[in-house]
C-alpha cells in the first residue's frame, strides 16, 4: 500500500458505508446484481489504484470479476443495459436520478465502461479518475432514496424495470 494514497482513503470511505437498514434480499434480483456489481467495480478500480496489482485484495477482486461475466448473462440480467437506455428515452427525469456509474456505463451513447474489470470513463485517456469521482459515485449508490427504489414490488425502479420487461414480451 502506498503511504497517504488518496485512493485508499476513498476505498476506506466505501468500506465505511452500510446497508444495515436495508434487506438486500428483498431488492429486485436484476437491480440487486447490478447494484452490487457497480460497488464491486468501484472497489476493484480503487483497489488497483491503492494496492499492488498482485495483492491478495486485488487477486480476490479479479476472481469475482471473472465470475460475474457468466452471472451477468443469467435470467433477466442481460435486460439491464436496455432498461437504462429505455429509461433515458422514456423517463429522462428518472434516468438523470440514476447513479452516475449506471448512467455512464450502461448508456449506449457514452464511451464509459468496464475495461479489464476497471471502471473507465474515457477509453482514450491514460490518467486515473479523480478521487472526487469515486466519493461522489459511492455516495450516489448508497443514497437512501435510490436504495428504496431497488426493492421488489415497492421500489420505483422495480416497477419501471417490470414495465420495461413487459414491453419486450
Amino acid at each position: 500500500m502506498r503511504d497517504n494514497n488518496e485512493y485508499q482513503r476513498a476505498l476506506l470511505y466505501l468500506y465505511g458505508k452500510s446497508l444495515m437498514l436495508h434487506d438486500t434480499s428483498l431488492f429486485h434480483p436484476v437491480l440487486r446484481f447490478h447494484f452490487l456489481d457497480a460497488v464491486a467495480h468501484l472497489d476493484y478500480t480503487l483497489g488497483l489504484l491503492s494496492y499492488n496489482f498482485a495483492s491478495p485484495k486485488n487477486i480476490m477482486g479479479m476472481e469475482y470479476m471473472r465470475w460475474r461475466i457468466d452471472e451477468e448473462k443469467r435470467d433477466d440480467r442481460p435486460l439491464f443495459r436496455g432498461f437504462v437506455n429505455w429509461l433515458k428515452a422514456n423517463h429522462p427525469e428518472r434516468f438523470e436520478r440514476l447513479p452516475t456509474v449506471w448512467r455512464l456505463v450502461y448508456d449506449d451513447e457514452d464511451p464509459a465502461g468496464y475495461r479489464s474489470f476497471r471502471l473507465v470513463l474515457d477509453p482514450d485517456t491514460k490518467t486515473a479518475l479523480p478521487v472526487g469521482f469515486f466519493t461522489m459515485a459511492i455516495d450516489e449508490l448508497f443514497e437512501s432514496e435510490f436504495l428504496k427504489g431497488l426493492y421488489s414490488e415497492t421500489g420505483s425502479l422495480d416497477r419501471l424495470f417490470e414495465e420495461y420487461r413487459a414491453s419486450r414480451a
